[in-house]
């Protein structure tokens, strides 16, 4: 079947689109665009490509053509998600078909092939494009094309940058197996904290146990129970850096129900024991 995009947004008469948003969409999607992704305040949990990560104010994250993504807010302590962020998107022939065979865009083309897999931005390079992106987001006529191509120099010059997912490629869904997708993402991140059976989840996607598990790892490279740990483990990092709860609550709270299994899950997601992970945290 035909491939599913979201269709971006873009301005009449321009060549890239760049909006400040202050909701994000909770759709699992992807386009054709590469998107710049710049988080003025909010924190939650992010999945992109085969990667499931916190969020929080000031990331810098740069995602390729057809990279799936979505983000998901955490609440604040007034039911309101106080989210914002600069969005940016272009094509990588924003400016023409000729400009990537220009001698003097030949780290162009190596940037966004390095953006398949998706870019956290980070260090020097990411103060640097703070205020470029803020200018970017008020330019108009001429200034604007001037900001992209000052964004882009830094991002295809920086050595500062964490690579996201492990994969270069990923199932292009049509529109129904997207929509059911985002059911299951729905209702993991409702009910991460209970127990979960296949039988439960397969039951939701109207699939049989078998199919569900093939359809899962068909979309997003991984298990479903991969992904439910990483669910409770991204929000057990959360709870472990707001320091208001015991390792054993957290554990409890985060769908663990036996601290032996959470300290083994935790250290295999992240690599260091949540206690660890709490105090190099706390440290910096």
């Amino acid at each position: 079947m035909k491939p599913h995009f979201h269709k971006v947004p873009q301005p009449l008469e321009s060549s890239f689109s760049i909006r400040r948003d202050s909701s994000f969409g909770s759709l699992w999607h992807y386009h054709p665009e590469l998107e710049l992704h710049y988080l003025i305040k909010g924190e939650g949990v992010r999945f992109i490509g085969d990667n499931i990560s916190n969020f929080s104010d000031g990331e810098i994250v740069l995602l390729g053509e057809n990279l799936p993504h979505k983000w998901h807010c955490r609440e604040s302590c007034n039911g309101q998600y106080g989210v914002e962020a600069i969005v940016l998107h272009f094509s990588s022939n924003f400016m023409g078909n000729d400009m990537l065979s220009l001698p003097e865009a030949r780290l162009l083309p190596l940037l966004f092939e390095k953006a398949k897999m998706g870019m956290v931005i980070t260090n020097r390079s990411r103060d640097r494009l703070i205020p470029l992106i803020e200018a970017a987001s008020k330019a108009e006529g001429l200034d604007r094309l001037i900001a992209l191509l000052s964004i882009l120099k830094v991002l295809s010059e920086t050595k500062d940058y964490c690579q996201v997912t492990k994969e270069t490629s990923f199932y292009q869904s049509n529109k129904y197996e997207t929509e059911r997708l985002n059911l299951v993402y729905s209702y993991t991140m409702a009910n991460y904290s209970q127990p979960i059976t296949l039988e439960q989840i397969a039951a939701i996607s109207n699939l049989t146990t078998t199919s569900f598990c093939r359809y899962f790892k068909l979309m997003t490279n991984k298990t479903y129970y991969d992904f439910l740990t990483e669910i409770r483990i991204s929000h057990a990092c959360h709870f472990l850096i707001e320091d208001k709860m015991s390792v054993d609550q957290i554990a409890d709270r985060c769908g663990f129900y036996n601290i032996s299994n959470f300290y083994r899950q935790f250290k295999k997601v992240i690599g260091i024991t949540p206690l660890t992970y709490k105090r190099e945290y706390l440290m910096n």
